[in-house]
């Protein structure tokens, strides 16, 4: 698979199959993944590879505290405090899909909770990835981060392997740093799940759109 192919392939996946990804192939991933471009070559990156009944473990943890109503609290801010267009509207947009593949109502508030709660199981992949680095660190480092990530996403089309970044495990440094043993002074920045994508599942089945090139893009050459 060329790289057009991988960039156009590559999706939110939030069903898996029961079926464990071996470490080397994780270990080949991180392993690509690692030449992605970092500012001064710093590689901000500090990963930690959560798997079998570690894994068990701490989502329980974390699916525990939110529905104890713990929404935690999340070391930076990823969104804008206030939402203007177009930015609204594509946000509205994304989770209407999303509910609407589920055929998860508007008024089903109990039903987007539990939907919401599938996050913090990593979808039930068999795998969770997290992503830390020391707070000493600025914004180029999540610029770095991002290239990172996206590397991983792209590596792991090419071992047949399905992943969706999560912003949402941000919010649990308090839970995620100590049961890991990550020291406080590191940032969580988000997770990931990694796994088989499980092809027949309705939620995998949509994508959200995209703009044009031309919405976004302007030339200047004279």
């Amino acid at each position: 698979m060329n790289v057009i192919d991988a960039l156009q392939q590559r999706k939110s996946v939030r069903a898996f199959l029961d079926k464990n990804v071996e470490t080397d192939i994780i270990h080949n991933i991180l392993d690509a993944a690692k030449h992605a471009p970092s500012g001064v070559n710093t590689q901000p990156w500090q990963v930690a590879v959560v798997s079998g009944a570690s894994k068990q473990r701490l989502q329980s943890q974390i699916e525990h505290a939110f529905h104890e109503g713990d929404k935690g609290q999340a070391e930076y801010a990823y969104y804008p405090l206030e939402w203007l267009e177009p930015y609204k509207s594509r946000r509205k947009a994304c989770g209407l899909k999303l509910y609407s593949s589920l055929e998860i109502l508007r008024e089903d508030k109990q039903g987007q909770m539990n939907q919401w709660a599938a996050n913090y199981r990593a979808f039930d992949a068999p795998v969770m990835l997290f992503f830390f680095m020391d707070k000493q660190m600025q914004t180029g480092s999540y610029m770095d981060y991002g290239m990172f990530m996206q590397s991983i996403m792209l590596a792991a089309i090419h071992y047949g392997i399905a992943t969706c970044p999560q912003a949402a495990f941000a919010n649990y440094p308090h839970i995620i740093k100590p049961f890991l043993g990550y020291p406080t002074d590191n940032i969580l920045v988000c997770g990931m799940a990694l796994g088989y994508e499980d092809t027949d599942a309705v939620v995998n089945n949509y994508r959200t759109e995209r703009e044009d090139v031309a919405q976004f893009t302007r030339y200047f050459d004279t």
